[in-house]
Protein backbone atom coordinates (compact mmCIF):
# COMPACT_ATOMS: atom_id res chain seq x y z
CA UNK A 1 0.00 0.00 0.00
CA UNK A 2 1.18 3.51 -0.77
CA UNK A 3 2.77 5.53 2.04
CA UNK A 4 0.84 8.50 0.63
CA UNK A 5 -2.19 7.17 2.48
CA UNK A 6 -0.84 4.92 5.21
CA UNK A 7 1.96 5.30 7.76
CA UNK A 8 3.71 2.66 9.87
CA UNK A 9 0.95 2.68 12.48
CA UNK A 10 -1.64 2.12 9.78
CA UNK A 11 0.33 -0.81 8.38
CA UNK A 12 0.80 -2.36 11.84
CA UNK A 13 -2.96 -2.10 12.29
CA UNK A 14 -3.48 -3.69 8.87
CA UNK A 15 -1.34 -6.68 9.83
CA UNK A 16 -3.27 -7.10 13.07
CA UNK A 17 -6.61 -7.14 11.26
CA UNK A 18 -5.27 -9.50 8.60
CA UNK A 19 -4.12 -11.92 11.29
CA UNK A 20 -7.54 -11.71 12.93
CA UNK A 21 -9.24 -12.63 9.65
CA UNK A 22 -6.84 -15.53 9.11
CA UNK A 23 -7.26 -16.94 12.62
CA UNK A 24 -10.78 -16.00 13.73
CA UNK A 25 -12.82 -15.98 10.49
CA UNK A 26 -11.34 -18.07 7.66
CA UNK A 27 -10.91 -21.34 9.60
CA UNK A 28 -14.65 -21.35 10.41
CA UNK A 29 -16.11 -20.17 7.12
CA UNK A 30 -17.21 -23.61 5.92
CA UNK A 31 -18.95 -24.31 9.22
CA UNK A 32 -20.71 -20.94 9.23
CA UNK A 33 -21.77 -21.21 5.60
CA UNK A 34 -23.35 -24.60 6.31
CA UNK A 35 -25.08 -23.27 9.42
CA UNK A 36 -26.47 -20.25 7.56
CA UNK A 37 -25.02 -17.70 9.99
CA UNK A 38 -21.85 -16.77 11.82
CA UNK A 39 -21.84 -16.41 15.64
CA UNK A 40 -22.02 -12.62 15.75
CA UNK A 41 -21.93 -12.29 19.54
CA UNK A 42 -18.78 -14.39 19.86
CA UNK A 43 -16.98 -12.79 16.92
CA UNK A 44 -17.95 -9.24 17.83
CA UNK A 45 -16.83 -9.73 21.43
CA UNK A 46 -13.38 -10.71 20.15
CA UNK A 47 -13.34 -7.70 17.83
CA UNK A 48 -14.53 -5.39 20.57
CA UNK A 49 -11.69 -6.59 22.76
CA UNK A 50 -9.25 -5.51 20.05
CA UNK A 51 -10.95 -2.15 19.58
CA UNK A 52 -12.11 -2.93 16.05
CA UNK A 53 -15.79 -1.99 16.32
CA UNK A 54 -15.56 1.71 17.15
CA UNK A 55 -12.48 3.02 15.41
CA UNK A 56 -13.90 6.40 14.44
CA UNK A 57 -16.19 6.81 17.46
CA UNK A 58 -15.40 8.97 20.54
CA UNK A 59 -13.26 7.47 23.26
CA UNK A 60 -15.86 8.37 25.90
CA UNK A 61 -18.08 5.60 24.48
CA UNK A 62 -15.25 3.09 24.10
CA UNK A 63 -14.20 4.10 20.59
CA UNK A 64 -10.69 4.84 19.40
CA UNK A 65 -11.31 8.33 18.04
CA UNK A 66 -9.09 7.78 14.99
CA UNK A 67 -9.76 8.95 11.43
CA UNK A 68 -11.59 6.98 8.77
CA UNK A 69 -8.36 5.69 7.18
CA UNK A 70 -8.24 3.10 9.96
CA UNK A 71 -11.82 2.11 9.15
CA UNK A 72 -10.87 1.84 5.48
CA UNK A 73 -8.09 -0.58 6.43
CA UNK A 74 -10.46 -2.63 8.57
CA UNK A 75 -12.95 -2.91 5.69
CA UNK A 76 -10.27 -3.78 3.15
CA UNK A 77 -8.86 -6.52 5.35
CA UNK A 78 -12.12 -8.16 6.38
CA UNK A 79 -13.09 -7.99 2.70
CA UNK A 80 -10.29 -10.50 2.10
CA UNK A 81 -12.15 -13.17 4.10
CA UNK A 82 -13.04 -16.46 2.43
CA UNK A 83 -16.76 -15.63 2.51
CA UNK A 84 -18.58 -12.31 2.28
CA UNK A 85 -21.14 -13.07 5.00
CA UNK A 86 -19.12 -12.23 8.13
CA UNK A 87 -17.59 -9.06 6.62
CA UNK A 88 -21.08 -7.81 5.76
CA UNK A 89 -22.31 -8.47 9.30
CA UNK A 90 -19.29 -6.63 10.72
CA UNK A 91 -19.83 -3.67 8.38
CA UNK A 92 -23.47 -3.48 9.49
CA UNK A 93 -22.25 -3.13 13.07
CA UNK A 94 -19.63 -0.48 12.30
CA UNK A 95 -20.85 1.45 9.25
CA UNK A 96 -24.59 0.95 8.92
CA UNK A 97 -26.45 0.45 12.21
CA UNK A 98 -24.41 2.72 14.49
CA UNK A 99 -23.26 5.86 12.59
CA UNK A 100 -26.57 7.74 12.95
CA UNK A 101 -26.70 6.83 16.63
CA UNK A 102 -23.11 7.99 17.16
CA UNK A 103 -23.66 11.28 15.33
CA UNK A 104 -27.17 12.22 16.39
CA UNK A 105 -28.17 10.14 19.43
CA UNK A 106 -28.41 11.54 22.93
CA UNK A 107 -25.63 10.90 25.41
CA UNK A 108 -27.85 8.50 27.36
CA UNK A 109 -28.80 6.59 24.21
CA UNK A 110 -25.16 6.28 23.17
CA UNK A 111 -24.13 5.02 26.59
CA UNK A 112 -26.91 2.44 26.61
CA UNK A 113 -26.49 1.14 23.05
CA UNK A 114 -23.47 2.54 21.22
CA UNK A 115 -20.92 1.79 23.94
CA UNK A 116 -21.96 -1.90 24.26
CA UNK A 117 -21.99 -2.21 20.45
CA UNK A 118 -18.42 -0.90 20.32
CA UNK A 119 -17.43 -3.35 23.06
CA UNK A 120 -19.02 -6.22 21.16
CA UNK A 121 -21.57 -6.88 23.90
CA UNK A 122 -24.57 -6.00 21.72
CA UNK A 123 -25.21 -6.90 18.08
CA UNK A 124 -26.82 -4.18 15.97
CA UNK A 125 -28.85 -4.22 12.76
CA UNK A 126 -30.19 -1.53 10.45
CA UNK A 127 -33.94 -1.82 9.76
CA UNK A 128 -34.91 0.32 6.78
CA UNK A 129 -36.08 -1.90 3.89
CA UNK A 130 -39.57 -3.38 3.78
CA UNK A 131 -41.35 -5.91 1.55
CA UNK A 132 -42.66 -3.04 -0.59
CA UNK A 133 -39.87 -0.54 -0.05
CA UNK A 134 -36.29 -1.52 -0.75
CA UNK A 135 -34.30 1.06 -2.67
CA UNK A 136 -37.37 3.34 -2.57
CA UNK A 137 -36.92 4.32 1.09
CA UNK A 138 -39.56 7.04 0.89
CA UNK A 139 -42.21 4.32 0.40
CA UNK A 140 -41.84 2.69 3.83
CA UNK A 141 -45.05 1.97 5.73
CA UNK A 142 -43.90 0.93 9.20
CA UNK A 143 -45.44 3.36 11.70
CA UNK A 144 -44.34 4.71 15.05
CA UNK A 145 -47.35 6.41 16.66
CA UNK A 146 -47.12 8.42 19.84
CA UNK A 147 -48.71 6.91 22.94
CA UNK A 148 -48.07 9.18 25.90
CA UNK A 149 -44.31 9.44 26.33
CA UNK A 150 -43.73 6.38 24.15
CA UNK A 151 -44.05 5.28 20.56
CA UNK A 152 -45.89 2.15 19.42
CA UNK A 153 -44.26 0.59 16.34
CA UNK A 154 -46.21 -1.52 13.86
CA UNK A 155 -45.14 -2.96 10.54
CA UNK A 156 -42.46 -5.17 9.07
CA UNK A 157 -38.89 -4.93 7.82
CA UNK A 158 -37.19 -7.14 5.23
CA UNK A 159 -33.63 -7.97 4.10
CA UNK A 160 -32.31 -7.23 7.60
CA UNK A 161 -28.68 -8.35 7.96
CA UNK A 162 -27.87 -9.64 11.48
CA UNK A 163 -31.66 -9.77 11.88
CA UNK A 164 -31.92 -13.05 13.78
CA UNK A 165 -29.12 -12.16 16.22
CA UNK A 166 -29.51 -8.42 16.73
CA UNK A 167 -29.96 -7.03 20.24
CA UNK A 168 -31.13 -3.69 18.91
CA UNK A 169 -32.16 -2.09 15.64
CA UNK A 170 -31.68 1.33 14.14
CA UNK A 171 -35.15 1.58 12.62
CA UNK A 172 -36.77 4.10 10.28
CA UNK A 173 -40.52 4.54 10.67
CA UNK A 174 -43.25 6.98 9.78
CA UNK A 175 -44.27 9.40 12.49
CA UNK A 176 -46.71 11.57 10.55
CA UNK A 177 -49.08 11.46 7.58
CA UNK A 178 -46.91 13.70 5.42
CA UNK A 179 -46.25 12.10 2.04
CA UNK A 180 -42.90 10.81 0.82
CA UNK A 181 -39.80 11.21 2.96
CA UNK A 182 -41.26 13.85 5.24
CA UNK A 183 -42.47 12.72 8.62
CA UNK A 184 -40.07 9.80 9.19
CA UNK A 185 -38.01 9.30 12.32
CA UNK A 186 -35.14 7.05 13.41
CA UNK A 187 -35.37 4.92 16.54
CA UNK A 188 -33.26 2.53 18.55
CA UNK A 189 -35.48 -0.52 19.05
CA UNK A 190 -34.35 -3.28 21.45
CA UNK A 191 -35.35 -6.69 20.15
CA UNK A 192 -36.35 -8.00 23.58
CA UNK A 193 -39.47 -5.82 23.62
CA UNK A 194 -42.91 -7.50 23.54
CA UNK A 195 -44.42 -7.48 20.08
CA UNK A 196 -41.12 -7.92 18.23
CA UNK A 197 -40.54 -11.15 16.33
CA UNK A 198 -38.40 -12.63 13.58
CA UNK A 199 -40.91 -13.73 10.94
CA UNK A 200 -38.46 -15.64 8.78
CA UNK A 201 -34.79 -16.22 8.17
CA UNK A 202 -34.24 -15.85 4.42
CA UNK A 203 -32.47 -18.47 2.30
CA UNK A 204 -30.27 -16.47 -0.06
CA UNK A 205 -28.24 -17.07 -3.21
CA UNK A 206 -25.06 -15.81 -1.53
CA UNK A 207 -23.79 -14.40 1.76
CA UNK A 208 -25.07 -17.62 3.29
CA UNK A 209 -23.14 -17.20 6.53
CA UNK A 210 -24.83 -13.83 7.07
CA UNK A 211 -28.29 -14.17 8.64
CA UNK A 212 -30.88 -12.08 6.83
CA UNK A 213 -34.41 -11.84 8.20
CA UNK A 214 -37.92 -10.52 7.90
CA UNK A 215 -38.89 -8.74 11.13
CA UNK A 216 -42.36 -8.03 12.50
CA UNK A 217 -43.51 -5.27 14.88
CA UNK A 218 -46.84 -5.54 16.68
CA UNK A 219 -47.31 -2.61 19.07
CA UNK A 220 -43.64 -2.63 20.01
CA UNK A 221 -43.30 0.07 22.66
CA UNK A 222 -40.20 2.25 22.85
CA UNK A 223 -39.74 5.42 24.90
CA UNK A 224 -39.44 8.81 23.25
CA UNK A 225 -35.84 8.87 24.50
CA UNK A 226 -35.03 6.12 21.99
CA UNK A 227 -35.61 8.44 19.03
CA UNK A 228 -32.42 9.45 17.25
CA UNK A 229 -32.49 13.17 16.47
CA UNK A 230 -35.61 15.30 16.02
CA UNK A 231 -38.94 13.81 15.01
CA UNK A 232 -39.43 14.04 11.25
CA UNK A 233 -35.70 14.11 10.47
CA UNK A 234 -35.18 10.37 10.20
CA UNK A 235 -35.05 10.20 6.42
CA UNK A 236 -32.45 12.97 6.21
CA UNK A 237 -30.28 11.33 8.87
CA UNK A 238 -30.59 7.98 7.12
CA UNK A 239 -29.55 9.44 3.77
CA UNK A 240 -26.36 10.72 5.41
CA UNK A 241 -25.72 7.27 6.85
CA UNK A 242 -26.17 5.68 3.42
CA UNK A 243 -23.02 7.43 2.18
CA UNK A 244 -20.89 5.73 4.81
CA UNK A 245 -22.64 2.41 4.13
CA UNK A 246 -22.01 2.62 0.39
CA UNK A 247 -18.40 3.63 0.88
CA UNK A 248 -17.96 0.60 3.14
CA UNK A 249 -19.38 -1.59 0.38
CA UNK A 250 -16.91 -0.25 -2.16
CA UNK A 251 -13.94 -0.81 0.17
CA UNK A 252 -15.08 -4.34 1.01
CA UNK A 253 -15.58 -5.05 -2.67
CA UNK A 254 -12.16 -3.85 -3.82
CA UNK A 255 -10.24 -6.25 -1.62
CA UNK A 256 -12.60 -9.12 -2.41
CA UNK A 257 -12.12 -8.61 -6.14
CA UNK A 258 -8.36 -8.37 -5.86
CA UNK A 259 -8.21 -11.52 -3.72
CA UNK A 260 -10.17 -13.50 -6.30
CA UNK A 261 -8.08 -12.20 -9.20
CA UNK A 262 -4.88 -13.20 -7.36
CA UNK A 263 -6.31 -16.66 -6.76
CA UNK A 264 -7.13 -16.90 -10.44
CA UNK A 265 -3.56 -15.95 -11.36
CA UNK A 266 -2.27 -18.74 -9.10
CA UNK A 267 -4.70 -21.25 -10.57
CA UNK A 268 -3.83 -20.30 -14.14
CA UNK A 269 -0.12 -20.70 -13.39
CA UNK A 270 -0.65 -24.19 -11.98
CA UNK A 271 -3.22 -25.46 -14.48
CA UNK A 272 -1.76 -26.71 -17.75
CA UNK A 273 -3.62 -27.15 -21.02
CA UNK A 274 -2.14 -28.19 -24.35
CA UNK A 275 1.29 -28.49 -22.75
CA UNK A 276 1.53 -25.02 -21.20
CA UNK A 277 0.17 -23.13 -18.17
CA UNK A 278 -3.09 -21.31 -18.78
CA UNK A 279 -1.44 -18.04 -17.75
CA UNK A 280 0.75 -18.23 -20.88
CA UNK A 281 -2.34 -17.59 -22.98
CA UNK A 282 -2.07 -13.95 -24.01
CA UNK A 283 -5.81 -13.36 -23.80
CA UNK A 284 -5.88 -14.62 -20.21
CA UNK A 285 -2.96 -12.59 -18.88
CA UNK A 286 -4.08 -9.50 -20.79
CA UNK A 287 -7.61 -9.87 -19.42
CA UNK A 288 -6.32 -10.29 -15.87
CA UNK A 289 -4.11 -7.21 -16.29
CA UNK A 290 -7.16 -5.29 -17.46
CA UNK A 291 -9.21 -6.36 -14.42
CA UNK A 292 -6.41 -5.42 -12.04
CA UNK A 293 -6.32 -2.00 -13.66
CA UNK A 294 -10.06 -1.57 -13.16
CA UNK A 295 -9.81 -2.67 -9.53
CA UNK A 296 -6.99 -0.20 -8.86
CA UNK A 297 -9.02 2.60 -10.45
CA UNK A 298 -11.93 1.74 -8.16
CA UNK A 299 -9.61 1.67 -5.15
CA UNK A 300 -8.38 5.16 -5.94
CA UNK A 301 -11.95 6.42 -6.34
CA UNK A 302 -12.79 4.90 -2.95
CA UNK A 303 -9.73 6.55 -1.40
CA UNK A 304 -10.83 9.87 -2.91
CA UNK A 305 -14.19 9.34 -1.20
CA UNK A 306 -12.39 8.69 2.09
CA UNK A 307 -10.49 11.97 1.76
CA UNK A 308 -13.70 13.88 1.04
CA UNK A 309 -15.52 12.14 3.90
CA UNK A 310 -12.78 13.00 6.40
CA UNK A 311 -12.83 16.61 5.17
CA UNK A 312 -16.57 16.79 5.87
CA UNK A 313 -17.52 17.25 2.21
CA UNK A 314 -20.69 15.97 0.57
CA UNK A 315 -19.57 12.63 -0.90
CA UNK A 316 -22.94 11.55 -2.26
CA UNK A 317 -22.03 11.73 -5.94
CA UNK A 318 -18.59 10.18 -5.63
CA UNK A 319 -19.74 7.42 -3.26
CA UNK A 320 -22.62 6.61 -5.62
CA UNK A 321 -20.10 6.31 -8.46
CA UNK A 322 -17.89 4.01 -6.38
CA UNK A 323 -20.87 1.86 -5.37
CA UNK A 324 -22.08 1.64 -8.98
CA UNK A 325 -18.65 0.81 -10.35
CA UNK A 326 -17.98 -1.65 -7.55
CA UNK A 327 -21.17 -3.60 -8.14
CA UNK A 328 -20.65 -3.86 -11.87
CA UNK A 329 -16.94 -4.60 -11.66
CA UNK A 330 -17.43 -7.33 -9.05
CA UNK A 331 -19.82 -9.09 -11.44
CA UNK A 332 -17.28 -8.78 -14.26
CA UNK A 333 -14.48 -10.11 -12.07
CA UNK A 334 -16.61 -13.00 -10.82
CA UNK A 335 -17.72 -14.03 -14.30
CA UNK A 336 -14.25 -13.74 -15.87
CA UNK A 337 -12.43 -15.51 -13.06
CA UNK A 338 -14.97 -18.32 -12.99
CA UNK A 339 -14.54 -18.77 -16.74
CA UNK A 340 -10.77 -19.05 -16.37
CA UNK A 341 -11.24 -21.68 -13.67
CA UNK A 342 -13.38 -23.77 -16.01
CA UNK A 343 -15.14 -26.68 -14.33
CA UNK A 344 -13.28 -26.10 -11.07
CA UNK A 345 -14.90 -22.69 -10.81
CA UNK A 346 -18.33 -24.28 -11.00
CA UNK A 347 -18.04 -26.65 -8.03
CA UNK A 348 -18.94 -25.59 -4.51
CA UNK A 349 -15.84 -27.14 -2.98
CA UNK A 350 -13.73 -24.40 -4.60
CA UNK A 351 -13.99 -20.74 -3.40
CA UNK A 352 -14.69 -19.38 -6.88
CA UNK A 353 -18.32 -20.53 -6.85
CA UNK A 354 -18.93 -18.89 -3.50
CA UNK A 355 -17.43 -15.60 -4.67
CA UNK A 356 -19.57 -15.75 -7.82
CA UNK A 357 -22.69 -15.97 -5.64
CA UNK A 358 -21.58 -13.51 -2.97
CA UNK A 359 -20.44 -10.78 -5.34
CA UNK A 360 -23.86 -10.36 -6.93
CA UNK A 361 -25.29 -8.54 -3.91
CA UNK A 362 -23.22 -5.39 -4.35
CA UNK A 363 -25.35 -4.21 -7.27
CA UNK A 364 -28.52 -4.66 -5.20
CA UNK A 365 -27.93 -4.11 -1.49
CA UNK A 366 -27.56 -0.62 -0.03
CA UNK A 367 -29.18 0.91 -3.10
CA UNK A 368 -29.41 -0.80 -6.48
CA UNK A 369 -27.33 0.23 -9.50
CA UNK A 370 -30.32 2.06 -10.91
CA UNK A 371 -30.63 4.18 -7.76
CA UNK A 372 -26.94 5.07 -7.98
CA UNK A 373 -27.38 6.10 -11.61
CA UNK A 374 -30.31 8.32 -10.65
CA UNK A 375 -28.30 10.02 -7.90
CA UNK A 376 -25.35 10.63 -10.22
CA UNK A 377 -27.64 12.01 -12.92
CA UNK A 378 -29.25 14.36 -10.39
CA UNK A 379 -25.92 15.65 -9.11
CA UNK A 380 -24.65 16.15 -12.65
CA UNK A 381 -27.87 17.94 -13.61
CA UNK A 382 -28.53 15.64 -16.56
CA UNK A 383 -32.05 14.57 -15.67
CA UNK A 384 -34.70 15.31 -18.31
CA UNK A 385 -36.18 18.79 -18.00
CA UNK A 386 -39.86 18.84 -17.17
CA UNK A 387 -41.96 20.98 -19.50
CA UNK A 388 -43.86 23.76 -17.82
CA UNK A 389 -47.61 23.37 -18.11
CA UNK A 390 -49.31 26.12 -20.07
Amino acid sequence: MSSIYFNEEHEAFRQMVRKFVETEINPYVEEWEAAGLFPAHDLFKKMGGLGLLGLTYPEEYGGSGVDYWYQAILLEEIGRADAAGPPLGIAVQTDMATPALAENGSDALKREYLAPAIAGDLVAAIAISEPGAGSDVAAIKTWARRDGGDYLINGSKMWITNGTQADFLCLLARTSDERGFRGMSLFVVPTDRPGFSVSKKLDKLGHRSSDTAILAFDDVRVPEANRIGPEGMGFILQMRQFQRERLAGALLGVSGMERMIRRTITYCRERETFGQPLIDNQYIHFRIAELLTEVEALRQLAYHCVRLYIAGEDVTKEVSMAKLKGGRLSREVADTCLQFHGGMGYVEEYPMARYFRDSRLMSIGGGADEIMLGIIAKYEDILPRRKKSS
